[in-house]
């Protein structure tokens, strides 16, 4: 329908202040501005109204678009939220994974370590010598001496090294009035099947620790002393404990009752009092042993072994067996091993050397000191097993 002239002329006016207002307010560029058409209100040739022409000649210019934002990483992937955590709000969280220290993978190794092998496979079919060397890569429990606060412990100390592992030492009691505490260089060992306090593992007496020693004989019970190292090797090695007819070591008198001498050790029955007490204790010197070797053969170690559990048998008390050589380490650890793998052969069939080995070094660190020992271990303990009625399966 054709508009009529005046309102031809409303239109012609309003067209008119809309350039003149979007010359003097143009927006930068950006989105277009709206059509005459809709800045009057509606479809093209519709009748304009009051509002709609004051409501085009007053909007104001589109606003500027905002520039983009730079979008972090943690931002991306259709999210709006930045993935921030606040640590306080966690409390307590587990850690995912924890790193393990040199000592706690050494304790486990020593208490999960093991290789059982039948009679069967020790005689026929033995490690290599190579299998055990690297076998032996036992991780050795050493004691750091900063680990051992007890003042005045090192005059007491054959070997500034080998130190008694802190959780399995012997303490001394009240036996004797002193002012340097209860130490000495001494640990329990476990014996066969983890049975607690089976023997002490001690270094040689020294001349001050003479009396420690035999204070250590009494308290614990013992009633067997197992010495494994001569007098002098090279150099002093062990001072001489015991006396040749009768002595007295601090509070303790020690007699010499009997003594019968062997082809590789020999056999003495001691009396030790101690105020109005008296108990008998017997001494075995196996001295064809040379430091940080091994015997020239199996056979007379095995008679020693053998010669201790007669003297079990018969003895009065149940304290445990007394082990030293002069460390209190190596030919020591070897002889417990032995006496512990016969054990093993006769109850179940078969031995876990390494399994001996690792546990005793839980309780005294460096217990067997050299391959060499650790291959004559398993020799010994072969020859042991041929000995054992019975044909073993393979």
């Amino acid at each position: 329908m054709p508009l009529s002239c005046p309102q031809r002329l409303h239109t012609v006016r309003c067209r008119s202040r809309a350039r003149q207002t979007s010359r003097l307010s143009e927006p930068p560029p950006g989105p277009a501005a709206p059509s005459m058409v809709q800045a009057c209100g509606g479809r093209s040739g519709a009748q304009p109204t009051a509002w709609s022409l004051g409501a085009a000649m007053t909007q104001p210019p589109p606003a500027k678009a905002p520039a983009k934002k730079h979008v972090r990483l943690q931002e991306r992937r259709g999210s709006s939220v930045a993935l921030v955590l606040d640590v306080r709000s966690l409390g307590a969280v587990e850690p995912i994974c924890s790193v393990s220290t040199p000592r706690e993978v050494t304790l486990h190794f020593l208490r999960t370590a093991g290789r059982p092998l039948t009679r069967w496979a020790l005689q026929h079919q033995p490690p290599s010598p190579q299998q055990l060397e690297e076998e032996f890569l036992i991780p050795p429990n050493f004691v750091n001496p900063e680990d051992l606060d007890i003042p005045g412990h090192a005059s007491k100390d054959r070997y500034k090294t080998i130190l008694p592992n802190p959780q399995s030492r012997v303490r001394l009691g009240r036996a004797q009035s002193r002012e340097d505490g209860d130490y000495i260089n001494a640990n329990y060992i476990r014996g066969y099947d983890g049975q607690e306090k089976v023997y002490i593992a001690t270094q040689g007496p020294m001349p001050n620790t003479v009396s420690d020693f035999w204070e250590m004989v009494w308290q614990e019970g013992a009633s067997l002393i197992v010495m494994l190292t001569q007098l002098r090797e090279s150099k002093e090695k062990c001072v001489h404990y015991w006396p040749t007819e009768e002595d007295t070591y601090g509070p303790f008198r020690i007699r010499v009752q009997e003594e019968r001498e062997l082809p590789e050790y020999s056999v003495r029955r001691l009396s030790i009092q101690h105020q109005e007490q008296c108990r008998s204790v017997r001494h075995i010197l196996f001295s064809a042993w040379p430091d940080h070797q091994t015997p020239e053969s199996a056979g007379p170690l095995l008679r020693l072994v053998a010669e201790v559990e007669d003297s079990l048998e018969t003895a009065a008390g149940a304290g445990p067996v007394v082990v030293h050589c002069s460390a209190g380490i190596g030919r020591t650890g070897c002889f417990i091993a032995t006496r512990i793998g016969c054990q093993q052969l006769r109850a179940r069939g078969e031995v876990d050397i390494l399994g001996i080995v690792c546990q005793l070094r839980l309780d005294r660190g460096g217990m067997i000191q050299t391959a060499e020992q650790y291959q004559f271990l398993h020799h010994t303990l072969a020859l042991y097993a041929a000995q054992l009625p019975g044909e073993p399966g393979p």
